[in-house]
């Protein structure tokens, strides 16, 4: 396979994720010596799903992230733009709703979702404002979102050495962990070339998102952002 260039050809980002949808859990946890796990239970937090609402769950990949969403009386809804995803995740959540979605053009009404979520994803989108307006969209007045991505390390001691880990070791470790190395080269050079959390926290007010916070999990290397629908 090629690697899919930082200009995020969307056709290249999802066959570079069909290819890699089999052991992409997997490969995660080892890649993130296990923090992934604790990562989706602090989103799923965040998300705080009750009975009755309905959560959408973008860039959910084989479902991992909608998993944790779901109990009695929630409706999730696992959405993908690669095919290769969405056909591992009906095989190992097959109590999930999956659908094909693009997060810029969302196929879901106005004002129809309690909580949209993506994980890991929206380095991914070909342009993010349009993917957050359309997020913005989907909510009921008073619904949230919640992003969970890469963010920069705070710790300046820790900077160093995880900058290190991201650029060199991960792209190495990956050939070993992985039959797509190339996938985890682009992974590393998507997180460097994203912004900080003041500067997603920034895009989130750009697209009329409210009471806009993140917050840091390891030190920084994730960031949790949240924010409200106005209304209600």
């Amino acid at each position: 396979m090629s690697k899919a260039n930082l200009d995020k050809k969307p056709a290249e980002v999802a066959a570079m994720f069909d290819e890699v949808a089999p052991t992409y859990d997997i490969t995660n946890d080892f890649l993130s010596l296990g923090q992934s796990r604790l990562w989706r239970s602090r989103v799923a937090k965040a998300v705080a799903a009750k009975s009755g609402q309905t959560i959408l769950d973008l860039a959910a990949g084989t479902g991992s992230s909608s998993a944790a969403f779901a109990g009695p009386g929630i409706k999730v809804i696992a959405t993908d733009f690669s095919e290769g995803m969405l056909a591992e995740g009906r095989k190992r959540h097959p109590e999930l709703d999956f659908r094909f979605a693009d997060a810029t053009n969302l196929p879901f009404e106005s004002g129809s979702v309690d909580a949209v979520t993506i994980s890991f994803g929206l380095r991914n989108v070909v342009d993010v404002p349009k993917a957050l307006t359309e997020m913005y969209r989907v909510l009921k007045p008073g619904g949230r979102v919640v992003i969970c991505e890469f963010s920069k390390v705070t710790l300046p001691v820790f900077r160093a050495l995880y900058n290190f880990y991201l650029t060199k070791v991960l792209p190495t470790v990956s050939g070993l962990a992985s039959k797509t190395p190339e996938a985890y080269s682009y992974l590393a050079e998507s997180i460097v070339a994203w912004p900080d959390q003041a500067g997603l926290a920034k895009k989130l007010e750009e697209a009329q998102f409210t009471s806009v916070g993140y917050q840091n999990l390891s030190f920084g290397v994730v960031a949790i952002h949240t924010g409200f629908k106005a209304g209600k």
